[in-house]
């Protein structure tokens, strides 16, 4: 007895512990700024705070799965894209990140199914049941990874997307004050920090890839496809056509920042032309039985007072 609880005690914890850890590992934002803060210190003359090194062996055993699941030939060429693609689009861009999250994938499809059946075994259910539920576990556990990124990578595109008005109306100063594109990004990149840390994070790595790749309109394309934000594809069009064209870039930026405040501006009046509907269910609910109450309630107490007499 002592020891299938302990074993169901395992069982449990290791999916939460492996889940935990991969999120913890898989946090790109919170070390992109600690990346710039380094860079503001040595540019400052500071001192550099050294990276904390969090050693896990769960994340690490889960990491070496993935590893071998990718390396293997279960995993297509054109699934491995598409996989990276994905976590690239919610700002997961380590070295490690696919190889994590397939192994949590695997984890989790295997220690969800062997929890359930270890917890409902001696419940009482008939097989079938039982089975359904073991079933259910393992559909979990493959698809709770999935949602967790889809979720991540929703929060992480309308964190980018909010953010890009204000970013744009920068570059418009930079953009006029005579900086380059490079210059532009860097410098953009460190005043909305503070308010938009992810839109810095892809400002911040645009930059670099411009510093280091001479294919300046691959790296523009880039920006927007690595997200696949409709907004940064717009901006990264912009931007080539502006060198391409030799058009000031000032003046393509301001266009750019006009259209999309106005389509932002569109989506406000979207939501707020909704509310009526979406009130009528509440109204229905809350608001007018209490209405019936307080006008029909005297006429049948009246009613009930004459009948009784």
């Amino acid at each position: 007895m002592s020891a299938t609880v302990a074993a169901c005690v395992l069982a449990c914890g290791l999916p939460i512990a492996a889940s935990a850890a991969a999120i913890d590992r898989l946090s790109e934002a919170r070390r992109m700024r600690s990346r710039i803060g380094n860079a503001r210190s040595r540019a400052l003359g500071l001192p550099i705070e050294a990276p904390r090194q969090r050693k896990s062996m769960i994340a690490t055993s889960v990491e070496a799965l993935g590893g071998a699941i990718t390396a293997s030939r279960l995993v297509s060429a054109r699934t491995r894209t598409e996989l990276e693609q994905t976590l690239r689009a919610g700002g997961l861009i380590t070295s490690y990140s696919l190889e994590l999250f397939v192994g949590s994938k695997i984890v989790l499809a295997v220690v969800l199914p062997l929890s359930a059946f270890m917890l409902l075994r001696h419940a009482g259910l008939r097989p079938f049941m039982l089975f359904s539920l073991v079933a259910a576990g393992g559909v979990a556990g493959l698809m709770l990874p999935n949602m967790i990124i889809g979720q991540r990578r929703k929060t992480y595109l309308s964190a980018i997307d909010r953010g890009l008005s204000d970013g744009l109306d920068m570059m418009v100063i930079c953009a006029e004050a005579g900086l380059s594109l490079e210059a532009t990004l860097q410098r953009v990149s460190i005043e909305v920090e503070p308010a938009h840390p992810r839109l810095a994070a892809e400002l911040v790595r645009t930059s670099n890839e411009l510093s280091m790749v001479a294919d300046s309109r691959g790296v523009l394309a880039g920006m927007g496809a690595r997200t696949g934000l409709a907004s940064l594809k717009r901006l990264g069009a912009t931007m080539i056509q502006s060198l391409q064209y030799g058009t000031p870039l000032s003046s393509a930026l301001r266009t750019l920042a006009i259209e999309l405040r106005q389509e932002t501006l569109t989506r406000f009046e979207e939501r707020a032309a909704r509310l009526p509907v979406l009130l009528t269910i509440p109204m229905i609910v809350f608001i007018l039985p209490c209405v019936f109450l307080v006008v029909t309630g005297p006429i049948l107490v009246h009613v009930l007072k004459t009948m009784t007499h």
